[in-house]
C-alpha cells in the first residue's frame, strides 16, 4: 500500500481547525463557491450586539379598550346596585339589586387592575410594563 506524502508548508492542525470551523464540508464544497462566508473573530464570544437591543414596545389596544370597558360596565353596574340598596331608586327594582352588585365586582375587579397597570405602564412606573396585559390577537 503506497504510501501519500504531505506536501510542504501544510499544517493539519489549521486545516482542521478551518474544516471543522467552515459550513463547506466534504465533497458538496464545490456547491457553495458561491456563498460570502466569513469566519468569525476570536474575541466575539458569540454575541452580536443587536441580541442586546429591546424590541419596540407594543401597546394592546385591544385589551386596553376592554379592560376600559369592564371598569367603567362595573363602576356604573355598582353604582346603580348601590343605589337600589340606599333607597334612592324606587325599590320595585329591589329583587335586581344583588345580581347587578354581583355583575359589577366581577366586571369592576379585572377591568380597574388592568387599567390600572396600562396607565402605570403608559407612566413608565419601574415594575409596570405593557407585556402584562395579555393581547388579543
Amino acid at each position: 500500500m503506497p504510501v501519500t506524502q504531505i506536501p510542504m508548508g501544510f499544517n493539519m492542525w489549521n486545516y482542521i481547525h478551518k474544516l471543522s470551523m467552515s459550513r463547506r464540508k466534504g465533497v458538496r464544497e464545490r456547491q457553495y463557491d458561491n456563498v460570502d462566508y466569513t469566519q468569525l473573530t476570536e474575541t466575539d464570544n458569540g454575541f452580536v450586539d443587536s441580541q442586546f437591543v429591546s424590541p419596540p414596545i407594543k401597546i394592546p389596544w385591544k385589551a386596553i379598550t376592554l379592560a376600559t370597558l369592564l371598569f367603567v360596565g362595573g363602576t356604573v353596574m355598582l353604582v346603580t346596585g348601590s343605589l337600589i340598596v340606599s333607597g334612592h331608586i324606587d325599590t320595585k327594582y329591589s329583587d335586581r339589586m344583588w345580581p347587578i352588585i354581583i355583575l359589577g365586582a366581577l366586571m369592576f375587579i379585572p377591568g380597574a387592575y388592568h387599567v390600572r397597570v396600562a396607565v402605570q405602564a403608559y407612566r413608565k412606573v419601574p415594575g409596570y410594563s405593557f407585556d402584562d396585559i395579555p393581547e388579543f390577537d
